[in-house]
């Protein structure tokens, strides 16, 4: 990866995270024309629960990571059999570098709905682009929860012990266990900084000084939009999915148990017969491969389930993020009903 020295100073706004990092990026330095070019992105193209990605362009230095630009992966459908997205990358990038402008590939981004991200594509995904390249990240943008008045951005890496894991390919219940992984270790979230140069803080200012105060008052509004139905029902899908691989695992754990004894009882009667003949003088019987007679019951896939655990674990800190704020209003309006009565 290229670096460059710090250029001229600018106003940021930091975007908080949780967790503690163990990765050679800590810190994550955006342009916030790059934040416009990926809401602008799912605008035009992204509708409802669609899908929308690109790549993210920029460089490493020390510790900070800085995207300062972006493309869209073009959107082409089964007519568009003949279309290469490498190759089309390639050529942007090449662009690009032709324009002066930053062209390493630093990681790619993608929209959500509702917060459903956590799925086997992006693991997939993630861990192919932070192999080729160690600093490289996901930007997930939640479009539902920006258009509430907050910008939803996050940056997310997979941890070293999820990266080794995927190495390995092994995913069986022994292997996650040895490594223990659990669903709260497969991301680390990286904190975001967006930079603005001063003549866009300056309109910034400007433009919040003509914006109309009467829009204001919606945060106060009481009634309780259909965001928290729609993240209780995705929550109870994922649910029900967890149910079945619990379902699954408990059937593959009463067969290897049911196996295991009936491999027991199998030694104890060759044991049993192999004395009897001793004692009769005759030749004992040939020890034979257990294994082959016994074939273990095929494990059932870890990783989905973990992956499940996670995006439970995101749509709880969705409903925790969304009835906490609601809690507070009604316990304002409540206080001031108190007061004036």
């Amino acid at each position: 990866m290229a670096s460059r020295k710090d250029s001229t100073s600018a106003t940021t706004a930091v975007v908080p995270t949780t967790g503690t990092l163990d990765s050679p990026v800590k810190q994550i330095q955006i342009e916030g024309l790059v934040v416009l070019k990926i809401i602008k992105h799912y605008q035009e193209e992204g509708q409802g629960s669609e899908v929308v990605q690109g790549v993210l362009l920029g460089l490493v230095v020390e510790d900070r990571l800085e995207i300062t630009n972006c493309f869209p992966f073009p959107q082409h459908t089964e007519d568009d059999a003949d279309f290469d997205e490498v190759q089309y990358q390639m050529e942007m990038m090449r662009s690009l570098r032709h324009v002066n402008i930053d062209h390493l590939h630093v990681g790619w981004y993608q929209s959500t709905f509702y917060g459903s991200f956590v799925s086997r594509a992006l693991l997939d995904s993630q861990f192919s682009y932070q192999h080729a390249i160690e600093e490289s990240v996901v930007l997930i943008y939640d479009p539902i929860k920006t258009a509430q008045g907050s910008l939803s951005l996050k940056a997310y890496r997979l941890t070293p012990e999820l990266m080794e894991i995927c190495k390995e390919k092994d995913f069986t219940p022994e292997a996650l266990k040895k490594a223990n992984i659990g669903f709260e270790h497969m991301f680390e979230e990286v904190p975001i900084v967006i930079k603005n140069s001063h003549l866009i803080s300056v309109l910034m200012w400007e433009l919040e000084d003509k914006s109309t105060v009467a829009d204001k008052h919606e945060l106060l509004n009481l009634s309780s939009s259909n965001h928290l139905e729609k993240s209780l029902q995705l929550l109870m899908d994922r649910v029900d999915d967890m149910s079945q691989d619990i379902v699954k695992y408990n059937t593959y754990s009463r067969n290897l148990s049911k196996q295991q004894q009936q491999k027991h009882q199998y030694v104890q009667r060759r044991q049993q017969e192999n004395v009897q003949r001793q004692s009769r003088g005759e030749p004992l019987l040939a020890e034979e491969d257990i294994s082959k007679l016994f074939k273990p019951p095929q494990p059932p896939p870890r990783m989905d389930t973990l992956l499940i655990a996670g995006q439970i674990n995101n749509y709880c800190q969705n409903v925790k993020e969304f009835t906490s704020q609601n809690l507070g209003k009604l316990f304002m309006a409540e206080a001031l009903q108190g007061h004036n009565s």
